[in-house]
């Protein structure tokens, strides 16, 4: 038996589309959690509803040109080729930056209070940020000439799929009415009373109504509720990926275990979405639960799903037929990896503790935990990052700590969420919080903005020096609620990595930075100091 060659994907590919991710992330988060645009409150409801529906239809496209670059093995080695071209980018990079600024400048110009009734003005702004994002993104990874080589021999398999991509919600709009399956949306409705019984207590529960809720906070388990769609939209996935492997696939085996148990997960996780959304609504944000949690948990789950499926169905060798081995360096030593998704984890896990707790501060022993597993499993590459940082490093950890403290505005009151914990139990979430605070976050957070972001635009010349030391620092002040003095504490750290070119450096400093202020916080008892 031969070996077959394995095309692995450039590094530069990979971190790109893994920022894109991440931006893709921040921009549900900014615009359909944080942000208070109610779309029939503003005076361009189609096109607010049309601009929301994007991330929808980027979502898919990306599953999309993911799955068939996973089927292709001569498009992927192509593709590879296309995006390892070192000599594209600058400009469109600077354009992407520049898109991604214009889009979320809204956000911080407007007034919460004013975003519905400013809308109009607000439209055009948001349109051309990510549209020169979009463009931008698009060149950066590969050159206008380079796509068009890469295109012109598969346009018409592109064309297609892509058309079904972008058509998918609307498909599932235009199938609502065949989603009235009465059966199965009693079903539906008894396995959420079943569930929220578990957190909640005794629910309120009008079967003859299909009303549901707690606390207050009822919803109508209506037909289009029952998961019929996510029958649809998982067995339309599932068709494609059969279809794009055809070639390796035991098609028996597939639609035999796969298929049934794709279905019964798609219908817990529709039970489990519209659980959650009623203890969100119940125990949150009312606004959260119905305008930011309920427009996405959906899309997102069935993405979390089909990627779920797409993992396991390549893991399973009894789904395969024989095939020469392939050899692959496994993710958890490679280097891109162990700098990107520690922080990606980072970045999900705070998104779904302030989706799902009311009080977001609860839910950090979950980060720490998502943290601490991604540091885990990336660890072996991490070694050669943590060696013997310089004194200078602690030193400026400590300037840089007492500049936050001694800036930062006046305490606030304690949380109630934290003063209802028991003694114990809030000794153990403090131990959780420092842990997180001292060690993980800022090792974490010097891999991607230092050790990864800085590193691949800093080509060692001063005007790229310059770009990489801001846009790291920019993005890491974006990060945190006190820009300006984040930003500053970037720089700082950005100029340490530079010094001596040991990435130990700006981690020291900013753990000792990070130590000094949660003893500060720990002793003022104001944890927002952090």
């Amino acid at each position: 038996m031969t070996q077959v060659e394995s095309f692995k994907m450039p590094q530069r590919a990979v971190w790109i589309w893994m920022l894109f991710a991440v931006e893709l992330v921040a921009i549900v988060v900014a615009f359909q959690v944080l942000a208070s645009v109610e779309c029939r409150l503003t005076s361009l409801e189609t096109a607010c509803r049309g601009l929301r529906g994007v991330v929808v239809r980027a979502m898919c496209l990306g599953c999309m040109l993911g799955i068939y670059l996973w089927a292709r093995a001569p498009a992927r080695r192509d593709f590879a080729v296309m995006a390892e071209a070192q000599d594209s980018g600058k400009l469109w990079m600077v354009l992407h930056g520049l898109g991604l600024a214009l889009a979320f400048m809204p956000l911080l110009l407007v007034p919460q209070s004013q975003m519905n009734a400013a809308f109009g003005l607000i439209f055009p702004v948001l349109v051309a940020g990510g549209g020169m994002a979009a463009l931008g993104g698009l060149f950066w990874l590969a050159r206008p000439g380079d796509w068009w080589a890469w295109l012109r021999p598969r346009w018409r398999e592109l064309l297609a799929l892509s058309v079904l991509a972008l058509i998918l919600p609307d498909i599932a709009d235009f199938m609502a009415p065949l989603w009235y399956w009465q059966v199965l949306t009693r079903i539906t409705f008894f396995g959420v009373a079943i569930l929220l019984s578990v957190f909640a207590g005794v629910p309120v529960v009008n079967p003859e109504t299909q009303i549901i809720g707690t606390n207050g906070f009822l919803v109508a388990v209506a037909d289009s509720c029952s998961g019929i769609e996510g029958f649809a939209l998982i067995t339309a996935f599932l068709a494609l990926y059969a279809i794009l492997f055809r070639d390796t696939l035991r098609m028996g085996r597939f639609w035999l275990l796969v298929w049934p148990v794709s279905i019964f997960l798609s219908w817990l996780l529709n039970v489990v979405r519209i659980t959650v959304l009623i203890l969100i609504g119940a125990h949150g944000s009312p606004e959260l639960a119905v305008n930011g949690f309920h427009s996405f948990a959906g899309w997102l789950f069935f993405t979390a799903l089909a990627i779920g499926v797409l993992i396991a169905v390549s893991k399973f060798r009894w789904l395969q037929k024989e095939t020469a081995p392939r050899i692959e360096t496994p993710l958890s030593q490679d280097d891109v990896a162990a700098r990107i998704l520690p922080f990606v984890i980072f970045m999900l896990s705070g998104i779904v503790v302030n989706a799902f707790w009311a009080a977001p501060e609860l839910g950090y022993p979950l980060q720490v935990l998502g943290m601490a597993g991604a540091l885990w499993y990336v660890r072996r590459p991490l070694r050669h990052y943590l060696v013997r940082p310089s004194g200078l490093s602690g030193l400026t950890g400590l300037a840089v700590g007492l500049g936050w403290v001694v800036l930062a505005p006046a305490p606030e009151a304690p949380s109630e969420a934290l003063l209802a914990l028991s003694p114990l139990v809030f000794a153990a979430w403090a131990a959780l919080r420092l842990l997180g605070t001292v060690a993980l976050v800022p090792l974490i957070e010097e891999l991607f903005f230092r050790g990864y972001v800085q590193t691949r635009i800093d080509d060692g010349t001063w005007p790229r020096r310059v770009l990489a030391i801001g846009v790291s620092a920019g993005a890491f002040a974006l990060l945190h609620g006190r820009w300006l003095e984040a930003g500053f504490a970037g720089v700082v750290f950005s100029l340490l990595y530079i010094r001596q070119g040991r990435l130990a450096d700006a981690i020291t400093a900013h753990a000792v930075a990070n130590a000094l202020i949660a003893v500060v916080a720990a002793w003022r008892g104001d944890w927002t100091l952090i």
